[in-house]
């Protein structure tokens, strides 16, 4: 298990053990590809729409906090188990993609400001 902090709740949902465990392994993923998070919280939430279909809908959201603006996901389906899995795809897509821009921006060369006239340096 890592040493970053993983936040779960629920609202409308009980949070079983196996439920606690299977994000936490879905997650520990998103901790090996990006050592810079500082923390990730995972709502999961049941509702029930009642309208002529009363459908169920099940939505997990991701949230990181990470160096920068942090990471939002949110994604609803009828399946919870569907849902956090593409709650955890979409989120190493966005970490991915970030941390490829930090590696595109490190690389490219700045310009750097020269004075026009440079001191003189005696060698010794």
């Amino acid at each position: 298990m890592n040493n970053k902090e993983v936040i779960i709740s629920g609202l409308h949902i009980d949070l079983t053990e196996a439920l606690k465990n299977l994000v936490n392994e879905k997650t520990e993923k998103l901790f090996q590809h990006e050592e810079r998070i500082i923390r990730m919280r995972v709502d999961l939430e049941y509702n029930l729409n009642k309208g002529h279909g009363k459908t169920e809908e099940f939505i997990a959201k991701g949230h990181i906090e990470i160096n920068g603006a942090p990471l939002v996901v949110s994604v609803a389906s009828e399946d919870l188990y569907k849902s956090i899995d593409e709650m955890i795809i979409k989120l190493d897509r966005k970490l991915r993609r970030r941390s490829r821009l930090y590696r595109v921006k490190r690389k490219q060369p700045h310009e750097v400001d020269v004075p026009s006239r440079l001191p003189k340096v005696s060698a010794a």
